[in-house]
């Protein structure tokens, strides 16, 4: 009788170290991963409120920006109805357009050091402050939440908690990762182009460079006949010697 029920305690030790420490396990790590996601989605938010500011103090100083200004706003507002659902995790198209609007602030805050003055404005140093505040918080929180990820993966891949997994239904979750190659790659800039709308270089009349250069860097040559010309009136003003001396 004794040894029953120890047999069928046994078995229901056995139980809960199959079932419910990994059933639980899988529930914390779940509610953590949707914790971190929602640390991510309020600064990808805060993101979408700096831009207008950001994209309208730029248009009043840099006017030729145009291009790169409605590529910000139309990315903005594709992420924007992408995070409408309220996922509890990441979206694999919204990663991606995510990563099309940092390149597009990137390429926008290259090309603003092509104007001075907008670069003393006061209020743009301070969008500038805060917006890239912003996406250090984005970074960080993108590496929190991928690595919650990897480990509540694991463990759904994993030898015994797996059998949980399989019964209950917990689904591998999301990395919040870009899976298009051509995002990946980092935003094309045309410093050239830049620096044209930058100041205009200066123009000089042709042939004034080249004698500048000559005349400043080349050594004079005393073979040469401008210099023997210079030579023989010294040469000329030296007295002859008188016979007998």
């Amino acid at each position: 009788m004794w040894t029953i029920l120890f047999i069928l305690l046994g078995l229901l030790v056995l139980a809960g170290i199959l079932f419910i420490a990994p059933y639980n396990g899988f529930v914390r790590q779940r509610n953590v991963i949707q914790e971190s996601w929602r640390q991510v989605d309020v600064e990808l938010n805060r993101r979408y409120e700096l831009l207008p500011n950001l994209v309208e103090t730029v248009r009043a100083y840099a006017g030729h920006e145009r291009n790169t200004l409605e590529e910000i706003t139309k990315l903005r507002s594709q992420a924007m109805a992408l995070s409408q659902g309220g996922a509890a995790e990441a979206d694999p198209e919204r990663a991606n357009v995510e990563a099309q609007l940092s390149g597009a602030v990137r390429n926008m805050m290259v090309s603003v050091e092509a104007y001075p003055e907008l670069r003393s404005n006061q209020n743009f140093l301070e969008l500038q402050r805060q917006l890239a505040e912003t996406e250090d918080r984005i970074a960080a929180g993108r590496r929190f939440y991928n690595a919650n990820v990897r480990a509540y993966n694991t463990k759904v891949e994993s030898v015994p908690s797996n059998i949980v997994a399989n019964m209950f239904h917990f689904e591998k979750a999301t990395y919040f990762e870009v899976n298009d190659a051509a995002v990946r790659q980092a935003p094309d800039v045309n410093f050239g182009e830049i620096s044209y709308r930058g100041d205009a270089p200066q123009q000089h009349a042709p042939g004034v460079n080249q004698a500048a250069s000559a005349t400043s860097n080349e050594l004079p040559n005393p073979q040469a006949p401008q210099a023997q010309q210079a030579w023989q009136p010294e040469q000329q003003a030296q007295p002859r010697p008188r016979d007998g001396q």
